[in-house]
């Protein structure tokens, strides 16, 4: 007999932090046959990680009734992915980078504003995390014996009604990805994603935020633009299907 974890398909996100991924988490999370819609901080290395993320989950949600898929997302490199090692015969991976600019100075405000100092508050620093953690997705699109699917994280604000569907097609919907989303029990909360108000309107927020008032420093930027343009090409020349704004 099937355990729980065992009944249930999973969808893993492969991103970085700012990417619109908490917009994405909910977006998915708000559909019928998905569960799961933060960021769990585990690694799934074996299948005991499986187990760990229903018992995660369980902790603040119910599963849905007649649900397939427990989410997840992965947004750092102490977290894992190791497929091929899960024991599971339905995985769906989703991979989506979000252009440095915009991350970048959005890393250093979000962290800016917290009462303690933090290395993400230098633009250096988070730059550098960055370009690691894009690098390390670079690899594992290159490594894993895993279809993929990409999408340029842009699009979840510049053009959802092109990405949702799409998305729905790749993870086998039975209805479409709506716009709207619920607001759950870890919404907004620290270390569960995306903490400003605008996560809890429960709609797409297609308003651009300005962080003009974040200064990086040219040449970073300069590396940080080579670096994904090299593993963007990379990670899309190695998926399954893609969309971008190309």
């Amino acid at each position: 007999m099937k355990t729980s974890s065992e009944r249930h398909a999973r969808i893993f996100l492969l991103s970085h932090m700012r990417a619109f991924t908490t917009l994405a988490g909910h977006i998915l999370g708000s559909h019928p046959q998905i569960n799961g819609y933060y960021e769990m901080h585990i690694s799934y290395e074996d299948a005991s990680a499986l187990d760990k993320q229903l018992d995660v989950f369980l902790e603040g949600d119910a599963l849905k009734e007649n649900s397939q898929y427990l989410f997840d997302k992965l947004l750092h490199n102490d977290y894992l992915l190791k497929p091929e090692q899960l024991g599971l015969g339905n995985i769906k991976i989703l991979i989506s980078l979000l252009e440095p600019e915009h991350t970048i100075k959005s890393i250093v405000d979000l962290f800016a504003r917290k009462e303690v100092d933090d290395l993400y508050a230098s633009p250096v620093e988070a730059a550098n995390y960055y370009i690691a953690r894009i690098q390390a997705i670079a690899d594992f699109s290159r490594t894993a014996d895993q279809f993929y699917y990409y999408f340029d994280a842009e699009l979840f604000q510049r053009a959802p009604e092109t990405l949702l569907p799409k998305l729905s097609d790749w993870l086998e919907l039975e209805s479409p990805l709506s716009e709207r989303y619920q607001i759950f029990s870890h919404t907004g909360k620290a270390r569960k994603g995306d903490s400003s108000e605008r996560i809890h309107s429960g709609r797409i927020d297609r308003t651009p935020v300005d962080y003009s008032h974040v200064v990086v420093p040219e040449d970073v930027l300069r590396t940080a633009r080579e670096v994904y343009r090299k593993c963007r090409r990379q990670i899309i020349g190695n998926a399954a299907d893609s969309v971008s704004l190309d």
